[in-house]
């Protein structure tokens, strides 16, 4: 038996991709795994919302399962104080993170840092300075650190050996899925009504469903869109999800000006994980123009919810969606406009498409990531 703890600290905090895959990673060990001893350390100390953590985690009855919250001031000082002090009293076997691994601790203790994305090295003209000194410095140190990195991709465990120099042994990829809940959820006609009139969501529209950062090219989407919107009626273009103050994408709202589209681009905010499978289901079509991904779950959110998918044509993106999406040229509004008007128009392509992407979103699941997860902590402690 090994004592395993993992870092949760992004559960509850309503965040994107990196929440999501601890979620339904530690979901899904508690499921397989009644053998381990498991530690989930958070830095959330009220006991309402840990309840609900634990609830949503389906661990409330499984005594090997034990969330342990720790208060700290800030990130820094968690991974510099707060939690190797924990430690030091209170060892684990193997302490699996994100990125920015602990200091000072015991190096009888075997740490994992999973990565789900090195964009910042190839961008960093889209990241905050503190912020990006912050990962030129500390990541190089973590992964070094770290006897085992986990990337959610194959495309970002090459991206990491290449750029870190970093022996390919010590680097795995486990890839991500759509969560269980999402899968799982079977929304009535009712309840999609409900959503489209709260969200005042029109009949038809192209969905971008994430972040809003610069790297997502939401600027250019938003061009291809005014491209194609006078040949299809009605069309709308929906951008959901939280606006992040620092890292807001302002050239969507200068291109939205440029091309008189300020009654036709809707900014419903954030969108719940519980609504999030009506939005997929209710647009006509999903689009992914990302400059750069670790990985992808909306595509396979998309190709789950039987909705039709353009994406740019990067090498993860080809990794994820296989043939069963659409692909353009990353610079090109035409291109991307031009596919966007094929699905929304020929009917035996979308087809086509949507049953490509149900085939395809079941190669991925949380099982297998938890069952692949639980080999590599298996594997450190003998």
């Amino acid at each position: 038996m090994a004592k395993i703890g993992i870092d949760i600290r992004n559960i509850g905090k309503k965040r994107t991709g990196d929440e999501v895959v601890f979620f339904n990673l530690v979901k899904n060990l508690a499921r397989i795994d009644a053998k381990n001893e498991y530690r989930l350390f958070t830095d959330i100390s009220a006991e309402e919302k840990t309840e609900k953590i634990k609830k949503d985690l389906g661990i409330e009855n499984k005594a090997n399962f034990k969330i342990t919250s720790l208060r700290t001031l800030n990130k820094f000082s968690w991974n510099f104080w707060t939690l190797p002090n924990y430690l030091r009293e209170n060892p684990v076997d193997i302490y699996h993170t994100q990125y920015i691994t602990p200091f000072f601790i015991s190096r009888k203790t075997k740490i994992i840092t999973t990565i789900h994305d090195i964009s910042f090295n190839f961008f960093p003209q889209f990241i905050k300075l503190v912020d990006l000194l912050f990962l030129k410095t500390l990541i190089p140190i973590s992964l070094k650190k770290a006897d085992k990195i986990i990337a959610v991709s194959k495309f970002t465990r090459d991206e990491i050996i290449k750029y870190y120099k970093i022996s390919p042994e010590k680097v795995e990829w486990v890839h991500n899925s759509v969560a269980d809940n999402f899968l799982e959820k079977n929304i009535s006609p009712e309840e999609l009504g409900s959503v489209r009139k709260k969200y005042q969501l029109p009949e038809r529209f192209i969905l971008y469903l994430g972040t809003m950062q610069p790297r997502k090219n939401l600027s250019l989407l938003v061009e291809a869109f005014g491209k194609v919107k006078e040949k299809i009626p009605g069309l709308k273009l929906v951008v959901a999800g939280g606006k992040n103050a620092y890292n807001f994408d302002k050239e969507i709202g200068k291109t939205i000006h440029k091309f008189s589209l300020s009654e036709d681009v809707i900014f419903p905010g954030f969108v719940s994980e519980e609504e999030k499978t009506a939005f997929f289901q209710l647009a006509e079509v999903f689009c992914f123009p990302s400059l750069y991904e670790g990985f992808g779950i909306p595509i396979l959110e998309a190709f789950a919810s039987g909705t039709p998918v353009v994406a740019s044509e990067i090498p993860v993106h080809r990794e994820v969606a296989g043939d069963a999406a659409l692909f353009f040229e990353v610079s090109s509004s035409a291109e991307l406009a031009e596919k966007i008007y094929k699905i929304c128009t020929e009917e035996g392509l979308r087809n086509t498409l949507i049953a490509k992407g149900k085939i395809q979103s079941e190669k991925f699941s949380w099982k297998v990531a938890a069952e692949k997860t639980l080999a590599i902590y298996e594997g450190l402690h003998t």
